[in-house]
């Protein structure tokens, strides 16, 4: 029997276990979700109970709840928005990163950059857009452009949050 054989066969003579998670359940009042916000040079929220966490998915924006189905999901530029008890929210700007959430109600929010969105001027910001588009349509470097163009992308995500 070769090796790729009996490896089958005891995949197949091994039980499987049933694990499947729908979506995920009503989170009761007393339901947190554990979030943790870091950037790599530091923690921004460490371990702080939060009622809902609102994300730039790839995918598409996302709200997270406690009990939230397990995901892994790659951040875009733009606003991640953090609801505690009070209903006070806290809006974080980054640049894109990662999110994991993990089956007991914990977000980790891995970002490039973040910044709390009152850092930001909307003046500042599009007067730096006008910039980067006009390098990013101009005669520079293969390398300029392409800087140029990412910029741009994260700029306008900028912009639009601050409105």
């Amino acid at each position: 029997m070769n090796t790729f054989r009996a490896a089958r066969f005891a995949l197949r003579a091994r039980p499987t276990i049933a694990f499947r998670r729908g979506y995920a359940e009503a989170a009761g009042p007393a339901d947190k979700i554990r979030l943790s916000l870091s950037v790599p040079h530091q923690a921004i929220f460490k371990a702080q109970d939060v009622v809902q966490v609102n994300i730039p998915a790839e995918s598409g924006d996302m709200g997270v709840l406690a009990q939230h189905v397990p995901a892994v999901e790659q951040l875009r530029p733009g606003l991640v928005e953090i609801i505690t008890d009070s209903a006070a929210t806290q809006s974080f700007f980054v640049s894109g990163g990662f999110a994991v959430v993990q089956p007991n109600s914990q977000l980790s929010i891995n970002a490039v950059e973040a910044f709390a969105l009152e850092e930001f001027s909307a003046e500042a910001a599009r007067a730096q857009l006008a910039e980067s588009q006009r390098v990013a349509t101009g005669n520079g470097s293969e390398a300029d452009v392409a800087e140029a163009k990412i910029e741009v992308e994260v700029l306008e995500s900028l912009i639009a949050a601050l409105k």
